[in-house]
């Protein structure tokens, strides 16, 4: 962890799936000393790692566990280091993903399958607000801000915002994650704040201020 004076080192993972070069450059600007890199020592030492995504699930993750990411982001959260992850690098977080019937696993960080929006335009592009989940720190001074979203699949229900079962696997702490919620055609998860995991549906390095002002937030809680 960096001292208060120095900036936060964040890994940004570069898997070959993801708008990596706007991504470090806006968490640059808001204090952070970035690296782009796919060296799981480097990835593992940092005091944030993001982990972005674009294009289909599957694909995603045939990427990331090319370069063993998903060990990474598994062995940082349980030493309860913070990951970000960044559109489709959110929903691979998911137990699965399915993509025109074709079911992919995710890393099961959280229960649920992200599935393809049910709207009347997919897929879903532009700025929209978000429902902002109460006591949020991602979204601290930013909570009736609008975000740019560009996606076609999402997760439409988030079983953890209820009681956890003692014995479940994703009982990572008694506190109750945060979940933040938008609307296109129906309701999906815009992001989620769980402990250490945090995530954005939506393209904070693409929101102007908004964006910037959330990973501000999120760089702080590195410090």
């Amino acid at each position: 962890m960096s001292g208060p004076n120095e900036r936060p080192s964040v890994v940004v993972l570069d898997y070959g799936f993801g708008n990596v070069r706007s991504a470090v450059r806006a968490l640059e600007r808001v204090g952070a000393d970035v690296e782009l890199t796919d060296d799981r020592a480097r990835a593992q030492e940092a005091d944030g790692l993001v982990v972005p995504g674009v294009g289909a699930f599957a694909a995603c993750m045939a990427g990331l566990r090319a370069v063993r990411g998903d060990e990474v982001v598994g062995r940082r959260l349980a030493g309860g280091r913070p990951v970000l992850g960044i559109c489709v690098g959110m929903q691979i977080l998911f137990e699965a993903g399915d993509e025109h019937g074709v079911v992919t696993e995710g890393m099961g960080e959280w229960p649920g399958t992200v599935r393809r929006l049910d709207a009347p335009v997919v897929p879903h592009m532009g700025w929209a607000n978000v429902e902002a989940a109460e006591g949020s720190r991602l979204f601290s001074g930013v909570e009736r801000e609008r975000f740019y979203f560009v996606h076609s699949y999402a997760a439409h229900e988030f079983p953890l915002e209820a009681d956890i079962p003692e014995d479940s696997p994703f009982a990572r702490s008694t506190i109750r994650p945060l979940v933040t919620w938008a609307t296109h055609g129906d309701r999906f998860v815009a992001a989620v704040e769980n402990g250490p995991l945090a995530a954005t549906q939506f393209h904070p390095e693409k929101s102007g201020d908004a964006g910037a002002h959330l990973l501000e937030n999120w760089v702080a809680t590195l410090r």
